[in-house]
């Protein structure tokens, strides 16, 4: 797949060889400052990257600035119908703003925006999405992906008409097939960074499933450069998911956790233990498959596969290390130890870049 541009928000890379950015949406009232900041921080610490808030009028706008000097995360201003809300937050220093310009009006207001984001090298994202594309547009196009792509080039040379390019797009349907299709199509016409969403993918569990069907497939392909998974609720979660999604496909360089369906002969609360052992290492950065098990009946593969395994019982656990058993810890100490031994393969591996930078 051929790289995309290369285009900073904020502290943030995204395009060419950089990895693929995790981003999420505040669903907090932006003029309700403390809300808010409170609602960026945990989706920091869950791991989001870049942070779009709805700005919906001006007031929107003196609330931003408050915030933008109470985090450190690339912001973006999710901006609709009034240019002059764009020009503001660009002014206060917003790090990106997406805009449709469908809905911006007149050409020179436009122009207006993308003189302002241009002077402070702020990217500005467009894009179409099902729910709101013009209807002429599948009026024109028999196959809806064809009038999604449509609307979102469209957009882009309306920019690109005004001198503008520094430019990531984004093609999105509540359809998870149609999201798909519509992104493989885009990514052939442009170069630009494409940012990925099934728009308006639903509660938890059918938000996981499309998500990570279309957006699984598309990252597989070599196509995608920012990632939202969109979940209604809690914001916080869509950052849990992207980060899981990104390891499944080979994106991410966080510890892997894998752990068995559980069965009548597991002696432990695999489930449990599971989660303990992620809330102490699923925060690590190291390209390390971790294995949870039950009992030893799959766990022997599993340990063989994984580069460190645990399998429960009644009193502990069994430690494994590259396919060998090195010992036994007691329940309370499994997670910790675990820790322990990551870091250090971390500390060993870091020891030997060093060594062989030195040569």
């Amino acid at each position: 797949m051929k790289k995309t541009k290369v285009v900073k928000i904020g502290n943030v890379a995204i395009g060419g060889n950089n990895p693929i950015a995790i981003q999420s949406m505040t669903n907090t009232d932006t003029k309700n400052v403390e809300e808010t900041v409170k609602q960026i921080n945990s989706l920091v610490e869950a791991g989001c990257e870049i942070v779009r808030l709805s700005v919906y009028d001006l007031e929107c706008v003196h609330a931003l600035e408050k915030i933008k000097k109470r985090v450190n995360v690339p912001l973006v201003a999710d901006v609709h119908f009034d240019y002059r809300v764009a020009i503001e937050s660009i002014k206060v220093g917003v790090d990106k703003v997406r805009i449709n310009p469908g809905n911006i009006g007149q050409k020179w207001k436009i122009e207006e925006v993308a003189r302002a984001a241009a002077e402070r090298n702020v990217p500005i994202r467009v894009g179409a999405n099902m729910g709101s594309i013009d209807p002429q547009y599948l009026l024109k196009y028999p196959d809806r992906t064809d009038a999604l792509v449509a609307s979102a080039m469209d957009e882009v040379k309306e920019l690109e008409d005004v001198g503008f390019d520094n430019i990531v797009i984004a093609v999105k349907s509540s359809d998870a097939v149609e999201t798909l299709i519509a992104n493989e199509k885009l990514s052939k016409l442009t170069d630009y960074p494409i940012h990925l969403g099934v728009t308006e993918a639903g509660i938890y569990e059918d938000a996981v499933v499309k998500s990570s069907f279309a957006l699984g497939h598309l990252i597989y392909e070599g196509i995608g450069d920012t990632v939202r998974i969109s979940i209604a609720g809690d914001p916080v979660r869509e950052v849990h998911v992207a980060r899981a999604l990104l390891r499944a496909v080979h994106k991410s360089n966080e510890v892997e956790i894998v752990a068995c369906p559980t069965c009548a002969r597991t002696q432990i609360n695999v489930e449990e233990l599971a989660e303990e052992v992620k809330k102490e290492i699923g925060d690590m950065k190291a390209n390390l498959k971790i294995a949870v098990m039950g009992c030893l009946v799959n766990g022997i593969g599993e340990a063989r596969d994984a580069d460190i395994a645990v399998f429960g019982t009644k009193s502990g656990g069994v430690i494994y290390e590259n396919g060998e058993k090195i010992g036994f810890v007691k329940k309370s100490e499994i997670a910790k130890t675990l820790r322990k031994m990551i870091e250090k393969r971390i500390s060993e591996e870091e020891d030997g870049y060093e060594n062989r930078q030195q040569r």
